[in-house]
């Protein structure tokens, strides 16, 4: 095809978007709907496993070591306990800074009695990397020598962990089904644009037009609104995340993902998204009128 005959094809899909404008309108209308809810689905589930890493960063598992381990007994735990692998960090925890912080607790008048006898052990604070590998790296830290016993957070870990994955299941069904919605709201209004064209096409194939010739601006029509869409969609949702987190953070003083350290991935998602909707919307649609020839189309 030469490029004057693939530019009026570009022409005749951009002028169906405008002689089309109501539906294209609906549609584009719909799409930045789709692509808004998806987007916060997305957004959502990413503050969510931000969330769920600063806690489980800051949820620090305590392993006590054994009564009569000498300092250096202590560093070779130590070092055992870094070389598992879920295990991020592992602070060493004596029992003389354990001692001081249980009295400046409590109050020193519960410890008089005990004439500067320290009854605490030695400790270990750990951060693990993975919550879900909870059970499994506890296991092997009780089998290093020298550990006494562990401090358990195993519901806390099972919770964090399971919002998670509740969070990015859901997510993932969220942006399924409004990808499907989409594809469909727009395939209807290509087959608006096919059928208020029916002659056209009928001609077109009566005198040899090929397949690609007469899908090329249903296609780009398609793309065209998706691209419009993308654009809108990811305008908006920049004002309307930075809007709802600025509330979100001072009601419940966490610490949200900025937009704009993601913004430019969002943007090319939606460009992406609304690109692959419309050209398979404009597939799609016009592939059944391509099955038939002439008078077929026009139902004669």
């Amino acid at each position: 095809m030469r490029i004057s005959g693939f530019s009026y094809l570009i022409k005749e899909g951009l002028k169906n978007v405008w002689n089309n404008r109501i539906m294209s309108i609906a549609s584009v209308c719909v799409l930045i709907s789709c692509l808004i809810l998806t987007g916060s689905a997305v957004l959502f589930s990413m503050n969510v496993s931000q969330l769920v890493e600063s806690v489980s960063d800051s949820n620090e598992t305590t392993v006590y070591l054994e009564n009569g381990l000498s300092k250096v007994e202590a560093v070779y735990v130590g070092r055992d306990l870094k070389k598992i692998k879920n295990i991020a960090d592992a602070q060493y925890f004596p029992k003389e800074e354990a001692f001081e912080e249980f009295k400046g607790r409590l109050g020193e008048e519960l410890f008089e009695n005990m004439k500067g006898d320290n009854p605490l052990p030695d400790a270990y604070k750990v951060t693990m990397t993975d919550l879900s590998k909870y059970n499994e790296t506890v296991d092997k830290i009780k089998a290093l020598d020298g550990v006494q016993k562990i401090s358990s957070r195993k519901e806390l870990a099972q919770r964090l962990s399971s919002i998670n994955s509740l969070v990015q299941t859901l997510s993932f069904w969220i942006v399924l089904a409004l990808g499907i919605i989409s594809l469909f709201i727009i395939s209807n209004t290509i087959r608006a644009t096919m059928y208020s064209r029916r002659f056209e096409i009928s001609i077109m194939k009566s005198v040899g037009a090929t397949d690609a010739f007469v899908r090329i601006p249903f296609v780009v029509e398609g793309v065209t609104i998706g691209l419009i869409a993308s654009v809108i969609s990811t305008v908006a949702l920049v004002f309307l995340y930075d809007g709802i987190m600025s509330i979100v953070s001072s009601l419940i003083h966490i610490e949200v993902m900025p937009i704009m350290s993601v913004i430019w991935y969002v943007a090319l998602i939606f460009v992406l998204a609304g690109v692959v909707i419309g050209a398979l919307s404009g597939f799609i649609s016009i592939r059944k009128y391509l099955k038939k020839e002439g008078n077929e189309i026009l139902g004669w």
